[in-house]
């Protein structure tokens, strides 16, 4: 399935927002909530890594390349 630009910023974003809550409880004492939400990540990540890899191919672009403006626009946006 083809994904335009806007998506594969929502599909980081969700990656990304689900990092910043393994990292929250990275530490805490609660090894389940830890687990899953590591597993909500990498899911989420790699359905990201997916997407954006199909939308390279598609485009005829270096994968590469696409990452990086999609982190960029991701995450350092004023």
């Amino acid at each position: 399935m083809t994904h335009t630009f806007e998506e594969l910023l929502e599909m980081q974003c969700a990656a990304d927002r689900a990092h910043a809550t393994v990292q929250a409880l990275r530490g805490q004492s609660d090894p389940p909530a830890y687990e899953t939400a590591w597993q909500a990540w990498r899911d989420l990540a790699h359905e990201a890594h997916t997407a954006i890899t199909e939308h390279a191919k598609e485009q005829g672009v270096m994968r590469a390349g696409v990452e990086l403006e999609v982190k960029r626009a991701v995450r350092y946006t004023e």
